[in-house]
This record gives structure tokens, C-alpha cells and sequence, in this order.
């Protein structure tokens, strides 16, 4: 009886370190349809982290971690520096070649952005991606044509849009101007 108790009482505490709404890796991997290999010199932005190489970062990911898969994948960083005045707190960000800028939080990858190549910056030794036809760049009838298109009415930073829950974006012109996801630090 006494070894009943014991397990009893074991299993009400473990029950009690649950973290509540943070999945496991398993439970975040169920129902996804497996991620189509990226080439060595490959970046793949996705609404909910990236994969450099033949490497895949969840948000959350070690920031070292991150950045010498970037590096790796497209080159060494071109600059870094912090924003402490963000709505989110302060951000980190590291910026690469082929117009992509990491977030980061406390030492970890909390979101990305894609712009423009800005004028400067080297040319990327590698490529960046977004899975499907809307790339930075792209005609504005493509971003208007993809799944989940939907305009931010009333954005202060111009004609911003997103692509299902995840990613957002900005058209000027004609043109997909940037896409991001995770955190970042607009000021509206």
C-alpha cells in the first residue's frame, strides 16, 4: 500500500512541473509535414525559425548556435548591434549578406527579417529562401496570389501584409520589400 502511495504521490508531482503551453519537441513535430533538405549554402526562413544548411532552428535556438549556421551558409555576419528601446525588450541583431537580419533575446533566436540587399552590403555567398512563390522581390501579384494573403488595414510602417499566422511582410511599388516573423521591433 505504502509503495502505491509513494508512486501516487510521485506522479501528482511530476503532473505539477508540466509547463503548460510550451510543447514538447515530439508534440511540435506531430501533424508537420517533414522539411524538404536545404542545400549547404541555403538559408529557408519559415514562420516558425529557419534552417541553414542541413542544420533547423526552432525560435528559442541557441544564438551561437544560429549564427555559425548563417555564417556558414552565407557568409560571415557583416555587423551586429542591440535595440534596447524595443516594445519587446531589447533585441539583438546580426545581420548577413543576401539582406537577412537574425533577432535574438537573451542569447536566443526569437525571430528574422528579410529585406533588400542595402547598399554596401557584399554579396551572400549563399541564397536566402521562403518556402513557395513569394520571395523578396517578387511581383506583388504573387504575394496577393499565395495562401493566406490577408493586408494589415490601418499598418503605420506602409502596405504590410501577411502570409497565414506566422509571416508578415511590406510591399512597396510593385514589389515584396521585406518578410519576417517572431519578434521584432517596429515602432507603430
Amino acid at each position: 500500500m505504502r509503495t502505491v502511495l509513494v508512486a501516487l504521490a510521485c506522479a501528482i508531482a511530476l503532473t505539477g512541473c508540466d509547463s503548460g503551453d510550451v510543447p514538447s519537441p515530439a508534440e511540435r513535430q506531430q501533424g508537420e509535414e517533414p522539411q524538404a533538405s536545404v542545400a549547404a549554402d541555403a538559408v529557408e526562413l519559415r514562420g516558425d525559425g529557419l534552417s541553414a544548411g542541413a542544420e533547423a532552428f526552432y525560435f528559442a535556438a541557441g544564438q551561437a548556435e544560429v549564427e555559425a549556421a548563417l555564417a556558414k551558409a552565407l557568409g560571415e555576419s557583416m555587423r551586429s548591434g542591440e535595440n534596447a528601446e524595443c516594445g519587446a525588450g531589447p533585441i539583438t541583431f546580426t545581420d548577413f549578406a543576401g539582406g537577412l537580419t537574425a533577432h535574438f533575446q537573451q542569447g536566443r533566436l526569437v525571430g528574422w527579417n528579410w529585406h533588400a540587399v542595402q547598399d554596401g552590403d557584399r554579396a551572400a555567398a549563399g541564397k536566402v529562401r521562403l518556402p513557395g512563390k513569394v520571395q523578396v522581390g517578387s511581383a506583388r501579384t504573387d504575394a496577393e496570389a499565395a495562401t493566406g494573403f490577408a493586408k494589415v488595414e490601418g499598418s503605420t510602417l506602409g502596405e504590410e501584409f501577411a502570409l497565414g499566422d506566422k509571416i508578415g511582410g511590406f510591399i512597396t511599388g510593385d514589389r515584396v520589400e521585406m518578410l519576417y516573423a517572431g519578434t521584432q521591433c517596429f515602432f507603430r
